[in-house]
């Protein structure tokens, strides 16, 4: 990078951490730490679950997902507008009458302690994990641009974050989300457009999409009800619906968003804005990938894109071995370009069979360019079997870095780092706010002032960060960092949505009977995920019916009367 791309980005993060922290001074109670005091406006609510959701996983790996399998991610997001009108009409109400600070405190009322510490035990593991996973994506960004050792690199980025959210608490996040977002809508659509504006003399967005949609990635709606097919229409209405009501639902991260609103209604306005735009986000930043699949197609692409790891190679004694299937590529490429030429002309002439037939050459190409690539992979892997072989989320930064004009490259970088500090800022709090709350509090020092619990959240806060670090240093291993998220959020969110369904709507089911089902019904989606039973999607549809079917059957065997819900 440029001076000026590092004055970009030194200037947009430290303005948004610092605008942040002098906005949330005076955050002197528990209440005010974990909840900004419940004083915030709506938009100020929908931005900041809006910030949380989307991660630097979102800007890295979204991008290399749209280059990769096309637009069909975003059908996971289709369940979502409905999951927030049911939050709105059901879980916000409650949760604001009972004036809770976590999600799991309803749950002791409406069952018992036993319940509540297990469900928030499930988001604790899961919500460590998966901001593992947050700190690791940013983190690759200065390990490629700097060669910095990726391990210190994850230190350094998980610290920063951790300082900030240390000192200033939920209403630090809030604040700083409202700037984040700004930046990442703004830096994510000028990067289309000026994708568009790279491609050759005469040939406009229109042109492009219809590239895209000859090489198959324009693949929005898949009509085709298939359990093992991850993403089409129905695993994002129905498995995507369970997954979004149980994320935005009763993880604490999105709940304790959603609490900072100054009203009921204001809480409402926050989800609904948040489902009215969430979509639209997440379809421009996939046809961002997009349109840099179609820049590759007029302009030579790398055989991987990471490149420290083909520079390694270079050095190494498969250097010979590399320079063969770069040779291969090449000649690939140049198929692949003549095609996308005859499909201008044909585009230009109204001819569909010239279509047709170029999209075929396309589309066997783009094959055997993977066959190439496979190639290449298993030569990274003799050289360093550590290394990360799935270069989709490396794809969108070696394309900023190599194309884009200096200011921008550092704009988009504080975009990924913005979007990052959100999430893992936002991740810390809930994590902290639940061990305190559902734990130590409940478990450990139950009586003691306020002062006392304000300073073990802050201790808690730093627990948690050190942790979600030491899971970043083995994140390397997992993939698409976008699916690994979605994965792993799969295998417990079915489940905890099913302990608040029976909460909710089936009372005639008590707390032994709920906790037992959840245990067994957790144990059934781990073991489904292991042998691969099923597309992941499905796994939330599954755990949440196993829990509300499971407890049903215990409650008839046990026979005894559960304690009422609370009023």
């Amino acid at each position: 990078m440029s001076s000026i791309d590092w004055g970009v980005l030194v200037f947009t993060l430290v303005g948004v951490i610092a605008y942040g922290v002098i906005r949330s001074r005076g955050s002197r109670s528990m209440d005010d730490y974990l909840l900004a005091g419940q004083s915030l406006p709506w938009y100020h609510v929908g931005l900041s679950v809006m910030a949380t959701q989307a991660s630097a996983v979102t800007f890295l790996s979204a991008p290399g997902q749209g280059f990769a399998d096309g637009m069909r991610f975003v059908q996971f997001y289709f369940g979502l507008p409905l999951a927030m009108v049911v939050l709105s009409v059901t879980f916000v109400p409650m949760f604001h009458k009972l004036k809770v600070f976590t999600a799991y405190e309803f749950l002791e009322n409406r069952f018992d302690v036993r319940v509540r510490t297990l469900t928030s035990g499930l988001f604790l593991i899961q919500r460590g994990l998966s901001t593992g996973l947050s700190i690791y994506a940013p983190a690759i960004i200065l390990s490629t641009i700097l060669g910095w050792n990726i391990y210190w690199t994850n230190l350094l980025m998980g610290g920063i974050v951790l300082a900030y959210t240390v000192t200033g608490g939920t209403k630090a996040i809030s604040y700083t989300h409202l700037q984040q977002m700004a930046i990442v809508t703004f830096a994510m659509a000028l990067a289309g457009f000026l994708t568009v504006r790279m491609l050759p003399e005469g040939v406009g967005f229109v042109d492009a999409l219809h590239v895209a949609g000859k090489a198959g990635r324009m693949n929005l709606i898949d009509l085709n009800f298939d359990p093992d097919s991850r993403y089409n229409l129905w695993s994002g209405l129905i498995g995507g619906f369970f997954l979004q009501l149980s994320y935005f639902g009763t993880d604490q991260s999105q709940v304790g968003r959603y609490l900072t609103g100054e009203t009921i209604g204001q809480s409402r306005l926050g989800l609904l804005m948040n489902g009215l735009l969430k979509v639209p986000m997440q379809f421009l930043i996939l046809l961002v990938g997009v349109l840099v699949f179609v820049f590759y197609q007029f302009n030579p692409a790398p055989t991987f894109f990471n490149k420290q790891e083909t520079d390694k190679l270079k050095q190494s004694q498969y250097a010979g071995a590399y320079q063969v299937a770069e040779i291969k590529h090449q000649n690939l490429a140049a198929q692949r370009q003549k095609a996308v030429a005859d499909m201008q002309v044909a585009l230009e002439a109204d001819n569909e069979a010239g279509q047709d037939a170029a999209g075929v050459v396309l589309r066997e190409t783009d094959k055997a360019l993977n066959v190439v690539k496979a190639d290449v992979v298993k030569l990274i892997q003799k050289n360093n079997p550590a290394a990360d072989t799935s270069d989709v989320n490396y794809v969108f930064l070696r394309f900023v870095l190599d194309y884009l004009p200096h200011g921008l490259i550092g704009l988009l970088i504080a975009v990924i780092f913005s979007a990052s500090m959100g999430s893992i800022a936002s991740a810390y709090n809930s994590l902290a706010s639940t061990t305190v709350v559902d734990v130590y509090k409940r478990l450990v020092r139950t009586e003691a002032d306020d002062a006392h619990y304000l300073l073990a959240s802050r201790w808690a806060t730093v627990g948690w960060g050190v942790f979600c670090i030491v899971v970043a240093q083995f994140a390397n291993r997992l993939g698409s960092m976008i699916e690994a998220v979605n994965i792993l959020g799969s295998l417990f969110y079915g489940v905890i949505l099913g302990v608040f369904v029976v909460a909710f709507y089936v009372k005639s089911i008590g707390g032994r009977a709920t906790f037992w089902a959840t245990i067994i019904a957790e144990v059934f989606v781990v073991i489904s995920w292991s042998l691969d039973l099923t597309a992941f999607l499905w796994l939330n549809v599954i755990g949440c019916l196993l829990v509300v079917g499971i407890a049903w059957v215990l409650q008839r065997m046990m026979g005894s009367t559960p304690k009422a819900q609370p009023q």
